[in-house]
């Protein structure tokens, strides 16, 4: 399976750590082919955005209803005030304007509501080698700096958005810990990185509950 596919198909079992005990009506904005439906309860509704048709398609058979577009593209078609659990694995970072994202997808949650997902870390250890050992700044197929990326986060800007816009925080914390062999010269001058720049770098991501 190419680099694509594995994308595409959302498993994230990282995540479900961050999933609330109780939800019956959920939307996954960037639902890729839907994988990440097995992970929850058979009972639930799950509806999902994918803005790519072809896999759009093949979402539609594992979730009960898909919508093809953006979350902005298929804003009229989804109902108010219906959803109590929103999940946005790694879709944050591609939004044009996710502060208004913020205060959109609060129409359409139930006041008991929460949102789950994960957001790149820029702050993450190869990132930060590279960028100022190596002074390099370049975009790529995948990872933090995904030439998708609009958007760019930290631990402490994540926690920052969350407050400005009224979410109280249950769970946000590193997720895809990596680690690196002390054996190895690379893998030594990276663990002495993570030391001098903070625990924080040395994940990919992070992982949050908020409550809406």
């Amino acid at each position: 399976m190419d680099q694509e596919s594995l994308y595409h198909e959302g498993v994230r079992v990282e995540i479900l750590d961050f999933v609330p005990k109780k939800y019956a009506k959920v939307l996954e904005i960037g639902c890729g082919r839907g994988g990440f439906r097995n992970n929850l309860s058979s009972d639930c509704e799950y509806w999902g955005i994918e803005p790519y048709e072809k896999v759009a398609n093949t979402a539609i058979e594992k979730l009960d209803k898909v919508l093809v577009g953006t979350f902005d593209e298929v804003f009229d078609e989804i109902p108010n005030d219906y959803f109590d659990l929103i999940i946005c694995n790694d879709v944050i970072e591609h939004m044009v304007d996710h502060h208004s994202f913020y205060k959109k997808i609060r129409t359409k949650c139930t006041e008991d509501a929460y949102m789950i997902g994960s957001i790149p870390n820029v702050r993450y250890v190869m990132n930060l080698f590279e960028l100022l050992i190596q002074k390099n700044w370049q975009y790529k197929e995948e990872g933090i700096l995904d030439k998708t990326h609009l958007r760019f986060f930290t631990l402490q800007s994540i926690h920052h958005d969350f407050k400005v816009f009224n979410f109280k925080i249950e769970e946000l914390h590193g997720i895809n810990k990596m680690i690196f062999t002390k054996r190895t010269l690379s893998g030594w001058m990276m663990n002495i990185f993570q030391k001098i720049l903070g625990s924080d770098t040395k994940y990919l991501q992070f992982g949050f509950r908020v409550k809406l």
